[in-house]
């Protein structure tokens, strides 16, 4: 009779920590990120898509993780690396994919291109090409938030390159001593392009960084979107009490080079498949499947919806005209007669 009561203990599936809404929300959003992303490498590799080209695949839980446990009306900013987030958001996969192709239907007018995309409806302050320059800009935001006494705070992200930048340590300081709502995220993918943490800082913990600043921070498994979700949401909720920042570590992995131009010969195989295995988007998967939130048929059914929705931006990017020679001279100044530009 015991041995009976133990096999029914073992089959008896545990609880999921979050909701069946959480968890199709973090499918789908992961799914669009990694078709776009896909996509997007397809395309650059037929020179549809020009210049530089940052993939995000493998990093998807990031996003997901931070934007739901946000709420509408936070801001966001990051480095160069920067399609994913305003997926993630709800921006249009159309006004994106434009971007990336120059076309002026862009969601930067197709002024920003790869790393420069922007929309202000959605809280999303950029994408930024120089190492570390959108840290301070984070601050800037946050330093805004807190004096409108909005209740709102900044998410600045970085890679892990950018904490050996002066602006990164000057950043961490002003927001301690200000004590902004600002949420630091160092997305340490392992390598600063081509180069590994460890031959570049004698700090390998990245978070540990903060402490000298008396920052609570702390290490993220950011192949698991869930321990993403209560990172953030555990942070913001320190920043919404007024109580200041925190540093943290996104624990992730690339599973493509630093660009498109990377052949990423600086790891092994072995190492790429290894982080393979701990695939957030499958673990999501296998999580949805196992607490009986959708049949693998019903996945199905919502991967090729967003295929045919990656495949209806290409679409639409390449229908779409590129900008006008006058453009040139536009959205330069906030001043629209700015009496120093010369045509």
């Amino acid at each position: 009779m015991a041995s009976t009561t133990q096999n029914k203990k073992k089959k008896t599936t545990s609880k999921a920590e979050f909701s069946k809404d959480t968890y199709m929300y973090w499918f789908e959003s992961m799914m669009l990120m990694r078709r776009f992303e896909e996509k997007a490498g397809q395309m650059y590799g037929q020179q549809k898509i020009r210049g530089f080209c940052h993939l995000y695949i493998g990093q998807e839980a990031c996003a997901a993780g931070s934007v739901s446990a946000l709420k509408e009306g936070d801001k966001y900013i990051t480095a160069y690396r920067d399609h994913a987030h305003p997926l993630a958001l709800g921006s249009d996969p159309n006004a994106i994919m434009a971007e990336l192709y120059g076309k002026a239907t862009g969601i930067s007018k197709g002024k920003g291109g790869s790393m420069h995309m922007f929309d202000k409806e959605k809280g999303f302050f950029g994408g930024h090409g120089i190492v570390g320059g959108q840290i301070p800009l984070g601050i800037g935001i946050a330093f805004a938030e807190k004096y409108n006494k909005s209740g709102k705070l900044c998410m600045t992200y970085m890679g892990d390159g950018a904490v050996r930048q002066g602006a990164f340590h000057e950043s961490l300081n002003l927001a301690m001593h200000y004590s902004l709502p600002v949420i630091f995220v160092i997305e340490n993918n392992g390598y600063a392009m081509g180069t590994s943490v460890a031959r570049t800082s004698n700090v390998h913990d990245l978070y540990k960084l903060g402490e000298a600043y008396d920052m609570p921070s702390k290490a993220v498994d950011a192949m698991k979107v869930e321990d993403v979700h209560k990172a953030v949401a555990e942070a913001a909720e320190r920043a919404r009490k007024g109580d200041g920042p925190t540093l943290l570590e996104f624990r992730t992995y690339r599973y493509k080079g630093h660009s498109m131009s990377d052949p990423a010969k600086y790891r092994t195989k072995e190492e790429v498949e290894a982080y393979k295995k701990q695939d957030p988007l499958e673990q999501v998967k296998n999580t949805i499947i196992k607490q009986k939130f959708a049949t693998e048929e019903e996945l199905k059914k919502i991967e090729a919806k967003i295929k045919e929705k990656v495949n209806e931006s290409v679409k639409f990017a390449e229908e779409s005209p590129y900008p006008d020679a006058s453009e040139l001279f536009k959205d330069v100044y906030v001043q629209e007669d700015y009496p120093f530009i010369v045509e």
